[in-house]
């Protein structure tokens, strides 16, 4: 894991965004990896890795825990400096570009949600959220009420269960809606309706041109929601492909349809409902 409130401090989230620069390249990808190497101390925790996402594409890094899923995140967002090689986001060197330049561009949540809370309410959280994002009162705290309906302004963030704290850091990010959203195990703690509501807010920013990479264990969610899985193993990038044919020829990351009913091309139940529907 990374120090992400470490982070804060230079400052990440809680400074007013500069003034954007020079637009990014709308032909380039959001994401441009090239050899990238990292190590920490003695380990190796990444080495050779080549990673493009362009805008609308959704990405699950998958692999097991220590594989260098969270490392990866952490070079997109500028916490981590490569040892070797290029990492670039919108154009942008993450760890040499200033924090409140890089938050136009890239929002992460990290796998500790509290790293990202700081403010004593659920409301004052949201309010300062939708200053620092520019948007208008109370977008922050309708995004905590979709995602968990019931949690109330006065709560304290620490008050909140693992699954709504989630909840909260993951409406904190897109209320900014940043062209590159990075989602560290992002369905930790949600219960099932919260999941739907979360994968639907996010097929959304797809939609509307949004990139995001998400490092998660969980097969289901990656069935439904990307279009690509990555996965990672000893800190190198051993698959990278459409999400059916790289999950179906893992069988550890298999979503439990294709389990029982390979070798139909069928991931989900969405798309067994779809595939039967007269």
């Amino acid at each position: 894991s990374f120090d992400y409130a470490a982070r804060t401090r230079l400052p990440w989230r809680r400074t007013r965004p500069a003034a954007p620069g020079l637009a990014p390249d709308p032909a380039a990808p959001l994401v441009d990896v090239r050899r990238l190497a990292v190590r920490r101390g003695r380990v190796e925790a990444l080495r050779r890795v080549d990673l493009t996402v362009g805008a609308g594409e959704t990405v699950a890094l998958m692999g097991r825990n220590g594989a260098g899923k969270s490392t990866l995140l952490s070079t997109l967002v500028g916490m981590i400096a490569p040892t070797s090689g290029t990492v670039r986001v919108s154009g942008l060197t993450p760890h040499a570009t200033d924090p409140r330049t890089l938050i136009r561009r890239v929002g992460l949540v990290p796998q500790e949600p509290r790293d990202l809370l700081y403010a004593e309410t659920v409301a004052a959280e949201c309010a300062a959220a939708d200053a620092d994002a520019g948007a208008p009162p109370g977008t922050c705290r309708a995004l905590v009420a979709d995602l968990v309906p019931g949690v109330t302004d006065a709560t304290h963030p620490r008050d909140l269960s693992e699954g709504q704290r989630l909840a909260l850091a993951l409406a904190v990010v897109l209320t900014a809606a940043p062209p590159l959203v990075l989602l560290d195990e992002p369905t930790r703690g949600l219960d099932y309706a919260a999941k739907a509501r979360l994968v639907g807010r996010l097929r959304a920013l797809a939609a509307a041109g949004h990139a995001i990479v998400l490092a998660t264990h969980d097969v289901e969610l990656a069935a439904e929601l990307a279009d690509r899985v990555v996965i990672v193993a000893g800190g190198e990038l051993v698959a990278d492909g459409p999400t059916a044919e790289v999950v179906v020829s893992s069988p550890a990351f298999a979503p439990q349809v294709a389990k029982v009913l390979a070798p139909r091309p069928w991931l989900t139940v969405e798309q067994v409902e779809e595939a039967l529907r007269p």
